[in-house]
């Protein structure tokens, strides 16, 4: 899969696929080749029913630096228009995955960066991440969707109008973050989750990310309507009379 890709890497193993941003000569910096490559390979693990979970990462020493700024040089407005329209279709094509999604960012995020981590299920990070929305200091305007979502209105405000830094602690504070790791311990730790969720019946995992992430969206009522839609498609495509006859015979005791 990776080979059909310039900027990206992808590699599968053990239900567990990995999607590496792979232009460390220029942070990670997200251009058009590679939002097309994010697309494309969103759309092929979107389809591959043998990943259980995907993880994001950075080669090099930064995450993603953000938008590749050369490359707009001399753009007209228009151009610039669908540049940004192509950035955003990568990010809605990563976060439309039905499979688990897990962002692990080990050092800088900036800009385009936070959107495309922001676009995982959660983020795992390392104690020398960073994270930076510098849109607004740049004259420009992003990032006003999802991380009110992640971290409430009025901290994204302060993020989105400051353009402040933060490390990898306070990201965690905040709840944009879920876990803070030390450097040497990230890839394990990000490895054992992996396998923990790959683990699981991955009918229930892609059913549970949908009612989470459609039931956000709505009402309490068209949640809950939400849920039972999903329970109903749980239990026709699923052995669940055989997982409930594990209950009390040495099968499991949870949930």
């Amino acid at each position: 899969m990776s080979s059909a890709y310039s900027t990206i890497r992808v590699e599968v193993q053990d239900r567990i696929a990995t999607l590496t941003l792979n232009r460390p000569e220029s942070r990670n910096a997200l251009n058009s080749a590679m939002c097309g490559d994010l697309i494309a390979a969103a759309e092929a693990l979107a389809a591959d029913e043998s990943v259980h979970v995907v993880l994001i990462k950075g080669e090099g020493p930064v995450f993603c630096a953000g938008a590749d700024l050369k490359e707009r040089q001399g753009m007209s407005t228009a151009e610039l228009t669908a540049r940004r329209v192509k950035g955003f279709t990568a990010y809605a094509a990563i976060e439309r995955l039905p499979q688990a999604v897990i962002a692990v960012v080990h050092g800088p995020a900036f800009g385009s960066g936070c959107e495309i981590a922001g676009a995982c299920d959660f983020i795992l990070a390392s104690t020398k991440a960073q994270f930076r929305y510098p849109e607004v200091s740049w004259g420009t305007i992003g990032a006003t969707q999802r991380l009110p979502r992640m971290v409430g209105t009025r901290m994204a405000k302060e993020l989105l109008f400051t353009g402040r830094t933060i490390d990898a602690q306070e990201a965690k504070e905040i709840g944009l973050v879920n876990h803070v790791y030390q450097p040497e311990e990230l890839e394990e730790r990000a490895a054992a989750m992996a396998q923990q969720i790959a683990a699981a019946a991955p009918l229930t995992v892609r059913l549970t990310k949908r009612c989470v992430d459609q039931g956000v969206e709505t009402t309490r009522e068209g949640a809950m309507a939400v849920e039972l839609l999903a329970i109903e498609e749980n239990l026709r495509h699923s052995d669940w009379k055989r997982a409930i006859a594990g209950f009390g015979s040495g099968g499991r005791k949870d949930g």
